[in-house]
Protein backbone atom coordinates (compact mmCIF):
# COMPACT_ATOMS: atom_id res chain seq x y z
CA UNK A 1 0.00 0.00 0.00
CA UNK A 2 1.46 3.30 -1.00
CA UNK A 3 1.55 5.98 1.44
CA UNK A 4 0.05 9.15 1.18
CA UNK A 5 0.27 12.40 2.36
CA UNK A 6 -3.13 13.52 3.33
CA UNK A 7 -4.05 17.03 2.47
CA UNK A 8 -5.02 18.63 6.29
CA UNK A 9 -5.19 21.87 7.94
CA UNK A 10 -3.54 22.36 11.27
CA UNK A 11 -5.14 24.72 13.81
CA UNK A 12 -4.06 25.34 17.35
CA UNK A 13 -0.43 24.69 19.29
CA UNK A 14 -1.89 23.20 22.14
CA UNK A 15 0.42 19.99 23.88
CA UNK A 16 -3.01 17.72 23.01
CA UNK A 17 -2.92 16.63 19.60
CA UNK A 18 -5.82 15.67 17.84
CA UNK A 19 -6.30 14.09 13.72
CA UNK A 20 -10.36 14.89 13.02
CA UNK A 21 -11.47 12.56 10.27
CA UNK A 22 -14.95 13.72 7.83
CA UNK A 23 -17.50 11.44 6.73
CA UNK A 24 -18.87 10.19 3.54
CA UNK A 25 -20.55 13.03 2.60
CA UNK A 26 -18.04 15.63 3.00
CA UNK A 27 -14.27 16.54 2.59
CA UNK A 28 -12.75 18.37 5.47
CA UNK A 29 -14.92 21.20 5.19
CA UNK A 30 -17.26 19.17 7.29
CA UNK A 31 -15.30 20.56 10.61
CA UNK A 32 -15.50 24.61 9.05
CA UNK A 33 -18.58 25.28 11.28
CA UNK A 34 -16.69 24.33 14.35
CA UNK A 35 -12.89 25.56 13.76
CA UNK A 36 -12.94 29.38 14.99
CA UNK A 37 -14.33 28.65 18.35
CA UNK A 38 -11.85 25.28 18.90
CA UNK A 39 -9.19 25.49 22.00
CA UNK A 40 -6.41 26.14 20.26
CA UNK A 41 -4.08 26.38 23.11
CA UNK A 42 -4.91 23.24 24.86
CA UNK A 43 -4.92 21.36 21.31
CA UNK A 44 -3.32 21.47 18.31
CA UNK A 45 -6.13 19.92 15.47
CA UNK A 46 -4.88 18.00 12.10
CA UNK A 47 -8.51 18.24 10.17
CA UNK A 48 -8.15 15.91 6.98
CA UNK A 49 -9.17 15.14 3.20
CA UNK A 50 -9.08 11.34 2.67
CA UNK A 51 -8.91 10.10 -0.74
CA UNK A 52 -11.72 10.46 -2.85
CA UNK A 53 -12.10 14.07 -0.95
CA UNK A 54 -10.96 17.19 -1.07
CA UNK A 55 -7.78 18.08 -2.04
CA UNK A 56 -7.11 14.41 -2.46
CA UNK A 57 -9.94 14.35 -4.72
CA UNK A 58 -7.95 12.60 -7.64
CA UNK A 59 -6.22 10.36 -5.67
CA UNK A 60 -6.37 7.09 -6.67
CA UNK A 61 -6.73 4.14 -3.91
CA UNK A 62 -8.51 1.00 -2.38
CA UNK A 63 -10.71 3.75 -0.30
CA UNK A 64 -11.08 1.67 2.23
CA UNK A 65 -10.95 2.31 6.09
CA UNK A 66 -7.54 0.40 6.55
CA UNK A 67 -6.06 2.16 3.57
CA UNK A 68 -7.23 5.45 5.60
CA UNK A 69 -5.99 4.60 9.00
CA UNK A 70 -2.13 4.13 7.68
CA UNK A 71 -2.76 7.13 5.85
CA UNK A 72 -3.34 9.27 9.00
CA UNK A 73 -0.49 7.00 10.97
CA UNK A 74 1.92 8.44 7.90
CA UNK A 75 0.51 12.07 8.45
CA UNK A 76 0.79 11.65 12.47
CA UNK A 77 5.15 10.30 11.54
CA UNK A 78 5.29 13.52 9.46
CA UNK A 79 3.70 15.59 12.09
CA UNK A 80 6.10 14.08 14.55
CA UNK A 81 3.34 13.21 16.65
CA UNK A 82 3.63 9.89 18.91
CA UNK A 83 0.54 10.00 20.29
CA UNK A 84 -2.70 11.74 19.60
CA UNK A 85 -6.46 11.21 19.82
CA UNK A 86 -9.38 10.94 16.72
CA UNK A 87 -12.28 12.39 15.77
CA UNK A 88 -13.92 10.98 13.07
CA UNK A 89 -17.43 11.72 11.88
CA UNK A 90 -19.86 8.76 10.76
CA UNK A 91 -17.41 7.43 8.01
CA UNK A 92 -14.35 8.82 10.34
CA UNK A 93 -15.37 7.10 12.59
CA UNK A 94 -14.42 3.81 11.29
CA UNK A 95 -11.73 5.11 9.93
CA UNK A 96 -10.43 6.05 13.26
CA UNK A 97 -11.02 2.86 14.90
CA UNK A 98 -9.11 1.53 12.59
CA UNK A 99 -6.29 3.71 13.48
CA UNK A 100 -6.83 2.35 17.23
CA UNK A 101 -6.88 -1.20 15.84
CA UNK A 102 -3.45 -0.89 14.05
CA UNK A 103 -1.30 1.47 16.45
CA UNK A 104 -3.37 1.05 19.64
CA UNK A 105 -0.44 2.52 21.84
CA UNK A 106 -0.51 5.72 19.35
CA UNK A 107 -4.47 6.38 20.21
CA UNK A 108 -4.96 8.61 23.36
CA UNK A 109 -8.54 9.09 23.33
CA UNK A 110 -11.22 8.34 20.64
CA UNK A 111 -14.24 10.51 19.83
CA UNK A 112 -17.04 9.13 17.28
CA UNK A 113 -19.57 11.85 16.31
CA UNK A 114 -22.56 9.57 14.59
CA UNK A 115 -19.83 6.82 14.07
CA UNK A 116 -20.28 4.19 12.11
CA UNK A 117 -19.16 0.87 14.05
CA UNK A 118 -16.39 -1.25 13.66
CA UNK A 119 -19.14 -3.98 13.27
CA UNK A 120 -20.06 -1.69 9.88
CA UNK A 121 -23.82 -1.08 9.27
CA UNK A 122 -26.09 -3.73 7.73
CA UNK A 123 -28.60 -2.58 5.45
CA UNK A 124 -31.90 -3.15 4.09
CA UNK A 125 -31.92 -4.24 0.62
CA UNK A 126 -33.97 -1.01 0.04
CA UNK A 127 -31.66 1.22 2.02
CA UNK A 128 -28.22 -0.25 0.64
CA UNK A 129 -30.09 0.49 -3.07
CA UNK A 130 -30.52 4.00 -1.88
CA UNK A 131 -27.06 4.52 -0.36
CA UNK A 132 -25.28 3.23 -3.81
CA UNK A 133 -27.04 5.22 -5.53
CA UNK A 134 -26.47 8.22 -3.91
CA UNK A 135 -22.82 8.11 -6.08
CA UNK A 136 -24.56 9.28 -9.07
CA UNK A 137 -28.36 10.53 -8.06
CA UNK A 138 -28.14 14.02 -6.00
CA UNK A 139 -32.00 13.32 -5.17
CA UNK A 140 -30.48 10.02 -3.26
CA UNK A 141 -27.92 12.47 -0.95
CA UNK A 142 -30.46 14.20 -0.39
CA UNK A 143 -33.26 12.01 0.66
CA UNK A 144 -30.17 10.42 2.77
CA UNK A 145 -29.15 13.95 4.85
CA UNK A 146 -33.18 14.89 5.28
CA UNK A 147 -33.97 11.23 6.69
CA UNK A 148 -30.76 11.49 9.00
CA UNK A 149 -31.35 15.08 10.38
CA UNK A 150 -34.92 13.60 11.26
CA UNK A 151 -36.71 16.08 8.22
CA UNK A 152 -37.01 19.07 9.93
CA UNK A 153 -34.22 20.83 8.12
CA UNK A 154 -34.56 23.65 5.59
CA UNK A 155 -34.87 22.85 2.10
CA UNK A 156 -32.07 25.19 1.19
CA UNK A 157 -29.49 23.45 4.00
CA UNK A 158 -30.50 20.26 2.22
CA UNK A 159 -29.88 22.03 -1.28
CA UNK A 160 -26.54 23.15 0.12
CA UNK A 161 -25.16 20.31 2.17
CA UNK A 162 -25.94 18.41 -1.43
CA UNK A 163 -24.04 20.70 -3.52
CA UNK A 164 -21.14 20.46 -1.59
CA UNK A 165 -21.37 16.86 -1.41
CA UNK A 166 -21.21 17.00 -4.88
CA UNK A 167 -18.30 19.46 -5.87
CA UNK A 168 -15.69 17.85 -2.69
CA UNK A 169 -16.11 14.02 -3.48
CA UNK A 170 -15.18 11.85 -6.62
CA UNK A 171 -18.11 9.43 -7.81
CA UNK A 172 -16.10 6.44 -7.90
CA UNK A 173 -14.25 6.62 -4.81
CA UNK A 174 -17.73 7.83 -3.16
CA UNK A 175 -19.30 4.53 -3.90
CA UNK A 176 -15.76 2.53 -3.37
CA UNK A 177 -15.86 4.22 0.25
CA UNK A 178 -19.47 2.71 0.77
CA UNK A 179 -18.49 -0.83 0.49
CA UNK A 180 -15.91 -0.78 3.20
CA UNK A 181 -17.69 1.44 5.72
CA UNK A 182 -20.88 -0.21 5.64
CA UNK A 183 -19.87 -3.93 4.63
CA UNK A 184 -16.18 -4.74 6.67
CA UNK A 185 -16.79 -5.78 10.05
CA UNK A 186 -13.02 -5.57 12.12
CA UNK A 187 -14.98 -4.88 15.78
CA UNK A 188 -12.93 -7.73 16.99
CA UNK A 189 -9.77 -5.97 16.47
CA UNK A 190 -10.73 -3.37 19.00
CA UNK A 191 -13.17 -5.06 21.60
CA UNK A 192 -11.79 -4.86 25.17
CA UNK A 193 -9.53 -1.68 24.17
CA UNK A 194 -8.70 0.11 27.47
CA UNK A 195 -8.69 3.78 25.48
CA UNK A 196 -11.73 6.44 26.57
CA UNK A 197 -13.87 6.30 23.49
CA UNK A 198 -17.12 8.85 23.30
CA UNK A 199 -19.51 7.80 20.94
CA UNK A 200 -21.74 11.25 20.38
CA UNK A 201 -25.26 10.73 18.90
CA UNK A 202 -27.91 13.15 17.83
CA UNK A 203 -31.60 12.58 19.19
CA UNK A 204 -32.91 13.28 15.54
CA UNK A 205 -30.97 10.92 13.58
CA UNK A 206 -32.20 7.33 12.91
CA UNK A 207 -28.99 5.27 11.54
CA UNK A 208 -26.49 6.05 13.85
CA UNK A 209 -28.41 6.45 17.10
CA UNK A 210 -27.78 6.06 20.87
CA UNK A 211 -29.33 2.52 20.86
CA UNK A 212 -26.94 1.43 18.29
CA UNK A 213 -24.24 2.82 20.16
CA UNK A 214 -24.95 0.87 23.04
CA UNK A 215 -24.82 -2.41 21.39
CA UNK A 216 -22.06 -1.83 19.52
CA UNK A 217 -19.84 0.92 20.61
CA UNK A 218 -20.31 0.41 24.41
CA UNK A 219 -19.66 -2.96 24.10
CA UNK A 220 -16.62 -3.07 22.51
CA UNK A 221 -14.96 -0.13 24.55
CA UNK A 222 -14.98 -0.92 28.76
CA UNK A 223 -14.11 3.17 29.11
CA UNK A 224 -16.48 4.01 26.91
CA UNK A 225 -19.02 6.95 27.04
CA UNK A 226 -22.22 7.81 25.15
CA UNK A 227 -23.38 11.51 24.69
CA UNK A 228 -26.90 12.20 23.10
CA UNK A 229 -27.12 15.78 21.82
CA UNK A 230 -30.99 16.81 21.81
CA UNK A 231 -31.05 19.21 18.95
CA UNK A 232 -29.13 17.05 16.31
CA UNK A 233 -28.70 14.45 14.11
CA UNK A 234 -26.49 13.06 11.62
CA UNK A 235 -24.40 16.08 10.86
CA UNK A 236 -23.77 17.98 14.24
CA UNK A 237 -20.67 20.14 13.25
CA UNK A 238 -23.60 21.82 11.25
CA UNK A 239 -26.54 21.83 13.54
CA UNK A 240 -25.23 22.21 17.38
CA UNK A 241 -21.49 23.33 16.33
CA UNK A 242 -21.34 24.94 19.70
CA UNK A 243 -22.29 21.83 22.03
CA UNK A 244 -20.71 19.34 19.96
CA UNK A 245 -17.16 21.32 21.01
CA UNK A 246 -18.40 21.37 24.41
CA UNK A 247 -18.77 17.99 24.63
CA UNK A 248 -15.57 16.85 23.09
CA UNK A 249 -13.45 19.08 24.41
CA UNK A 250 -14.65 18.30 27.88
CA UNK A 251 -14.09 14.92 27.13
CA UNK A 252 -10.61 15.16 25.19
CA UNK A 253 -9.47 17.51 28.29
CA UNK A 254 -9.99 14.45 30.83
CA UNK A 255 -6.92 12.91 29.59
CA UNK A 256 -4.46 14.65 32.34
CA UNK A 257 -1.09 12.92 30.51
CA UNK A 258 -0.23 17.10 29.20
CA UNK A 259 2.50 17.78 27.73
CA UNK A 260 3.73 13.76 28.56
CA UNK A 261 2.60 13.30 24.77
CA UNK A 262 3.87 15.82 22.66
CA UNK A 263 7.02 14.49 21.60
CA UNK A 264 7.18 12.76 18.05
CA UNK A 265 7.85 9.28 16.90
CA UNK A 266 10.66 7.02 18.16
Amino acid sequence: MASFPLPHTLLGDGPHKVVAVHGWFADRSAYAPVLPDLDTEAFTYAVVDLRGYGEARDTPGAYTTSEAAADVLDLADGLGWGRFSLIGHSMGGSVAQRVLAAASDRVRRLVGVSPVPASGLQLPPDQWELFASAAHDPDARRTILDVTTGGVRPRAWLDRMVRRSLAVSDVKAFRAWLDSWAGEDFHTDVDGSPVAALAVTGALDPALSADLMRGTWLRSYPQGELAELPGAGHYAMDEVPLELIRTVEDFLRADGDGLADEGGVA
